[in-house]
């Protein structure tokens, strides 16, 4: 349908029948690295179809159901922001042309998306403004190195309402992975009470989604509602500091 080169991704907008091992009609959104970044169901464009978006929300509304403000950091077609369109939410995308695409072939209507690097747009709000923090960002390289710092956490901690959490989704293993053992460490230098969730892969070797969850108030969801998540307990690993060397 759509192939577009942006200064930050080769981004591709396609059609298919069968999407995570169901059959319908979906619009995907890919990047070059060939991971499928968002999906619709053209039948019913509000409902989640992706395994792991659908893995975070459900944690997200056991933690909280009855929570009103999200900061998602990472548009893709639009999903997350869609799904919670009746809250006060509001989205950091670096790529304009991620946002063109969402709004040209996904119908992504809402005016709440800042075009911007998502740790910067998220200094600019004020403290104690969310009640949940989403980090869903993804170049062909993963997620961007300064959004899992331990100077980001601590950002993003000031910026969370009393009990608020900050949800990281990134790809990796839950054993013998140094980087989602990195961020694991980093998090708890920040956060009282950090867990860890992973969907299922094929093979134990294989990378897949890993949901992160960092707060300041203790919550145990002991398994229930959590469907295919597991929570892992990872390694220690080292400590994610910024590159001194200042970003463009």
């Amino acid at each position: 349908m759509a192939e577009v080169t942006s200064p930050y991704n080769e981004i591709a907008v396609y059609e298919t029948a069968q999407l995570d091992g169901e059959a319908g009609r979906f619009r995907c959104m890919r990047f070059a690295d060939e991971d499928v970044q968002g999906a619709i169901d053209l039948r019913d464009s509000r409902r989640l179809v992706l395994g792991y978006q659908k893995a975070l929300a459900r944690l997200l509304e056991l933690r909280d159901p009855s929570f009103g403000s999200l900061f998602v950091i990472g548009h893709g077609c639009g999903s997350i922001p869609r799904y919670y369109s009746g809250k006060a939410v509001k989205v950091a995308e670096i790529d304009a042309a991620v946002v063109e695409l969402s709004r040209r072939y996904f119908g992504y209507a809402d005016h709440n998306v800042a075009i911007g690097d998502g740790r910067a747009l998220l200094e600019a709000e004020p403290d104690g403004a969310f009640d949940y923090i989403v980090l869903d960002a993804f170049t062909s390289k993963g997620t961007p190195a300064h959004l899992t710092t331990e100077a980001f956490f601590r950002l993003a901690s000031d910026k969370l309402s009393p009990g608020g959490a900050l949800v990281l989704n990134v790809m990796g293993r839950p054993r013998d992975d140094g980087l989602t053992e990195a961020i694991g460490t980093t998090l708890r230098r920040v956060f009282a009470d950090t867990r860890c969730y992973s969907l299922p892969a094929k093979r134990n070797r294989d990378r897949r989604n890993m949901i992160f969850i960092g707060s300041d108030a203790e919550f145990e969801l002991g398994g229930r509602g959590m469907g295919e998540l597991v929570e892992v307990e990872l390694a220690e690993g080292y400590v994610l500091l910024d590159d001194p060397t200042p970003r463009a």
